[in-house]
């Protein structure tokens, strides 16, 4: 083998450097890093070790325990929870240059809003309310970015540091949401069911019964619909916030995202009434099991077609742009 052959060949001129040295090459700029890493290395061991006071799901005082318990619990909706850090570093990572030039200067009023975080886990550790403290452990954080960097630099990140909103562990608080969407969806679908195909049904809370007793289904908490609904609004979230500039065209893609996973699952629950009717209860059964393949291709069909609406006659975004509102 050649020398040439034996050794590794040149990075291509303008191509990308190695992620490892742009990502030290980007650290070494960061005016104050030892300033934010003795205030945020603190702030984030408190809620290791004086994080958690209900002792729930094993005994442990850590908050992050608690928190990844409850998203790999078998009867949680909330494994996303897991995700939303990394996607939140990597959207952070894709605004490198925007962050970088934003003008850094100390922020002493983030000490109010640190000093109001540190109040809020207090009371959350006292009263047992571990969600409380996940809030104050986020809006802590944001806090110290704000006093070392300033308040430019919080406008920047507020996207995508807002999507940490999701990693906050509902629990059994979903029942309030889950319940009243399995009605809903059940009522609609039993009523088009009735009036628009004529199948013989009826419903009783989330219970779809056949009048002839041919087949009776169950919307059961994990076909609320919850998942397909907070999967649409992480997935609406991040593409309005660097797709659009425009507040309410955000907004309007995010809100959207709510009508259109409802509508998908009542889809989807009356393809298994029809299914019930035409073949029995274990063709409606397969339907349920494999129906969410359409109803998924169908919302994002239409929240496709929302965001061209809403991005028609807009300039595309840049990515000097991204994250700022106008």
């Amino acid at each position: 083998m050649s020398d040439s052959a034996s050794q590794s060949s040149p990075v291509a001129e303008g191509s990308p450097p190695p992620f490892q040295e742009e990502f030290l090459g980007y650290w070494r700029k960061v005016p104050d890093k030892g300033l934010f890493l003795g205030l945020a290395v603190p702030w984030l061991l408190l809620f290791q070790f004086l994080g958690n006071s209900t002792l729930g799901y094993g005994a442990s005082a850590s908050l992050y325990e608690w928190m990844a318990n409850i998203y790999g619990s078998d009867f949680s909706d909330e494994s996303h929870g897991f995700l939303i850090p990394f996607v939140v570093a990597y959207l952070l990572w894709d605004k490198r240059e925007e962050l970088a030039r934003v003008e850094s200067r100390n922020w002493a009023a983030g000490l109010l809003a640190l000093g109001g975080a540190a109040a809020m886990h207090v009371i959350g550790f006292a009263i047992q309310q571990g969600r409380v403290s996940v809030v104050a452990l986020f809006v802590g954080l944001y806090a110290i970015m704000g006093i070392v960097w300033g308040g430019s630099l919080l406008k920047a990140a507020f996207f995508p540091y807002v999507l940490f909103v999701f990693c906050m562990p509902l629990g059994g608080l979903t029942d309030s949401i889950t319940v009243p969407l399995r009605v809903l969806v059940t009522e609609v679908s039993v009523w088009g069911g009735a009036n628009i195909l004529n199948a013989d049904v009826i419903n009783d809370g989330s219970r779809i019964l056949h009048r002839g007793g041919d087949y009776h289904y169950d919307v059961a908490p994990a076909c609320s619909g919850i998942r397909s609904l907070t999967a649409l609004l992480i997935l609406t979230t991040i593409v309005a916030f660097v797709s659009i500039s425009v507040w309410w065209r955000r907004l309007t893609l995010i809100a959207a995202a709510i009508p259109v996973a409802i509508a998908g699952n009542v889809l989807r629950i009356t393809a298994v009434i029809v299914a019930g009717e035409a073949f029995g209860q274990d063709a409606g059964a397969l339907v349920h099991d494999h129906a969410w393949i359409l109803t998924w291709g169908l919302a994002l069909v239409c929240m496709w077609g929302l965001f061209v609406w809403l991005t028609r006659g807009l300039e595309p975004r840049t990515g000097d742009a991204k994250g700022g509102a106008t």
